[in-house]
């Protein structure tokens, strides 16, 4: 259980935020549908494109209790995505994202700074 130290607000954002994320992963993969690939052509093609999506739930999954792993997890693909897009995708693209991504971590981060006890004071 989290201690009183952590807002409830600070608590939820980063999840909530992680969830809206993974809407927006979901709508950029509506755009096979106009691709007219047949339907297994489709599927494969909705398979792929959702491989963002359940990333970042499946790193959702595992940092619900386990911040410090969330923050590791999601300041990285933060890292990782703005290095791969770099020459790839318009900086508009890789701020939203990347940037999302980036403060997810740092809000899951500040989750489990807060959360850990303080040290005994000696007297």
């Amino acid at each position: 259980m989290r201690s009183p130290a952590v807002p409830p607000v600070l608590y939820w954002a980063p999840r909530v935020l992680t969830i809206l994320l993974a809407a927006l992963f979901s709508i950029f993969a509506l755009d096979v549908f106009g691709m007219h690939l047949g339907i297994w052509g489709t599927i494969v093609g909705l398979f792929m494109h959702l491989v963002p999506t359940w990333l970042v739930l499946i790193i959702l999954a595992l940092a619900w209790r386990t911040e410090w792993l969330g923050a590791i997890a999601y300041i990285g693909l933060a890292l990782w995505y703005f290095v791969w897009a770099w020459e790839r995708m318009h900086w508009s693209a890789i701020a939203i994202i990347s940037g999302s991504l980036l403060l997810i971590g740092l809000l899951f981060l500040a989750n489990w700074v807060l959360r850990r006890p303080l040290p005994a004071r000696p007297a």
